[in-house]
């Protein structure tokens, strides 16, 4: 494929038509449409259709914008990387890793912040989303690493490893009206308190539930969320109590203003990084996992 053609086809589709991308490009019309035409032949696909006086994309062609979107960007992204090195004087490597949606945004910084302080430099690059959709990418090198709250188990047909980090016990925090309206001492001052739960996909969801019945404590839930940010940021509006790891704790009251009513240890969180490969080689995880074993979760 000529990728001068495909640019020309870019800039038209971008453009809206021929004219104006004649104009962007200092083409002539006519050379224009000769040159998108060479790409229609290559690709024995008709990529736009006249709408009047305008040109509007067919089916193919939206795949192939789609398409040359990626490719332009990444070229774009190539020559950012390439003048960024040149400053800096040494070459600085992606490190691109997915972190679990249920993940406390707090803990999920403290894992990572030794990555950013080797000696070789690394350009951090976060994707947040849902455990299996991370898999999926890692099993694909589109991640270096994955942060969870879960193992990777048989039941993902994908080929990694499983590095514990650690574990935490989970803290109870109220705003502070919120506080003052809670009748007795933790954890009975729960019962028909307005509770904020984490989603069903949590790991820590099946272990509150089994810990209130231990207690015969009963919340009333008024919301339920996957996102744990989101979760924090109801709580700190009084919307209800909601539990967080402890080993974040100063953190977690400071920044969203809430105060800790109480902890358990019969509730925990447990943290994981996944890659691909079993021994860990890669600089940037090696610093994240010793970093977790011996000063986070001591």
């Amino acid at each position: 494929m000529n990728f001068k053609h495909l640019h020309y086809f870019w800039v038209t589709a971008k453009a809206g038509g021929i004219m104006k991308a004649s104009e962007q490009l200092h083409l002539t019309p006519q050379t224009l449409s000769g040159q998108i035409k060479l790409l229609e032949d290559r690709l024995g696909r008709q990529l736009f259709r006249k709408a009047g006086r305008k040109l509007e994309l067919t089916d193919d062609g939206r795949i192939a914008l789609r398409y040359a979107d990626e490719i332009f960007a990444l070229g774009h992204e190539l020559e950012n990387e390439l003048r960024a090195q040149r400053r800096a004087g040494k070459p600085v490597q992606d490190f691109r890793v997915g972190i679990a949606d249920a993940l406390a945004k707090t803990v999920a910084y403290r894992l990572l912040e030794p990555a950013l302080h080797l000696a070789d430099p690394v350009r951090l690059i976060c994707v947040e989303g849902q455990f299996n959709d991370l898999m999926a990418q890692l099993a694909l090198h589109k991640l270096d690493l994955v942060i969870t709250d879960e193992p990777l188990t048989s039941r993902l047909s994908v080929k990694a490893f499983n590095h514990p980090l650690g574990s935490s016990a989970m803290s109870f925090y109220a705003s502070p009206g919120l506080r003052a309206r809670l009748q007795g001492p933790f954890p009975a001052c729960l019962n028909d308190a307005p509770m904020l739960v984490p989603g069903g996909t949590s790991s820590v969801r099946p272990q509150f539930e089994a810990w209130l019945t231990r207690h015969d404590l009963h919340p009333r839930v008024v919301g339920e969320f996957n996102d744990g940010a989101l979760m924090k940021a109801f709580g700190r509006e009084g919307g209800g109590v909601f539990l967080s790891p402890s080993v974040c704790e100063q953190e977690t009251a400071e920044q969203y203003g809430v105060e800790i009513i109480g902890r358990s240890s019969e509730i925990s969180e447990h943290f994981f990084a996944v890659s691909a490969e079993r021994r860990i080689t890669h600089p940037a995880v090696a610093a994240i996992t010793n970093a977790a074993r011996v000063e986070l979760f001591t």
